[in-house]
């Protein structure tokens, strides 16, 4: 295993995952648009929201695959099945825990429950496993996910 397929696996998989949700939006599936959701937990700047947040993705993207990386060094065991079960799990403490609870939470110009009536949010809250974001998001969410931990599992594998 090396650092650096899973660095490329990274790569490739957040290019994957952003590409799926993107077409996943673009058809009407889902209104979600993470790189969006985390430009604007920097800058107001709709436009630089979005260049912003694709780099925030991407170094995400990076350390979740050096995350992958090291669990599969400790377990001792790495390739695209078992890169495929994390990006599940991945994905679901993303649609549940971390988007739906934390982000509101922590996120500047995202409303909340407890959102003022007068205060202009730039973004709604997703709601309970995403819905607010349309009911297609948490299915796109989970597949792209998916897809993200086999391609950085297949990579780590391949990097052996």
């Amino acid at each position: 295993m090396s650092i650096s397929a899973a660095i490329a696996g990274g790569f490739v998989g957040t290019l994957v995952l952003t590409t799926a949700l993107r077409a996943a939006n673009e058809l009407g599936l889902t209104r979600v648009d993470l790189p969006f959701l985390l430009g604007t937990a920097v800058t107001g700047d709709r436009a630089r929201a979005k260049a912003v947040g694709y780099l925030m993705h991407f170094l995400a993207g990076a350390v979740f695959a050096l995350v992958y990386f090291a669990v599969f060094s400790a377990i001792d065991t790495n390739g695209w099945v078992i890169g495929a079960l994390f990006g599940l799990l991945h994905g679901v403490v993303s649609a549940t825990a971390l988007v739906n609870v934390l982000l509101p939470a922590v996120h500047p110009r995202m409303g909340s429950t407890r959102s003022a009536a007068d205060s202009a949010p730039l973004l709604e809250p997703p709601g309970f496993l995403m819905r607010n974001y349309g009911p297609g998001t948490l299915v796109a969410t989970l597949l792209a996910h998916i897809a993200y931990g086999a391609i950085v599992g297949g990579f780590i594998a391949l990097g052996s």
